[in-house]
């Protein structure tokens, strides 16, 4: 039966503002070795599927550095502080000026429990409207698309939407409100 890991030291071996990695030493319960590991800490992140009365999901386009491509996805990020819905209500506005009067957690997952300590949320937020300019971060630069929700599973069929916490969103989405 597996056990858990005995944890002996870890420290910030590196703090990068909006994530640390840690050095992790642990003991093997198996083989009583120790090992070292690095994890990221960082705060939970959120998601959040905003669709207007028209069953369009507010979505955006914008350049990511991993991967060097321009991604659609929909509006996502950091819970600086406090709870993960005010985060996802504040990232809706910021990145596409939308907002709604209700946000529904449909959803949670760990983005990686080998290295990550967070959890990422997934909002869903209906009858969005446009109600504000975006206000954008320095350093982001997002364009708005309203795709139609019918379109979803084929954008992510052909590879349109490939980035997995998205995906993990939808997921949320068709589980709660079917595929139709």
């Amino acid at each position: 039966m597996i056990k858990k890991w005995e944890l002996l030291d870890s420290r910030t071996d590196k703090d990068y503002k909006i994530f640390k990695i840690n050095a992790v030493q642990a003991t093997s319960p198996r083989t009583s070795g120790v090992g070292e590991f690095y994890t990221i800490e960082t705060n939970d992140w959120v998601n959040i599927i905003p669709v207007t009365e028209n069953r369009e999901v507010v979505m955006i386009r914008q350049y990511r550095h991993g991967s060097k491509e321009i991604t659609l996805e929909i509006p996502g990020g950091l819970v600086e502080e406090g709870h993960p819905e005010k985060a996802a209500l504040r990232e809706l506005l910021e990145e596409t000026g939308y907002t709604g009067e209700y946000a529904e957690c449909i959803g949670a997952v760990n983005p990686n429990p080998a290295i990550f300590n967070n959890l990422c949320y997934t909002y869903l937020v209906e009858n969005a409207r446009k109600t504000s300019a975006k206000n954008l971060d320095p350093d982001e630069d997002i364009e708005v698309i309203l795709m139609p929700i019918s379109e979803i599973p084929s954008l992510i069929e052909r590879g349109m939407i490939n980035h997995a916490l998205v995906i993990v969103a939808f997921h949320y989405y068709f589980l709660k409100k079917g595929c139709s």
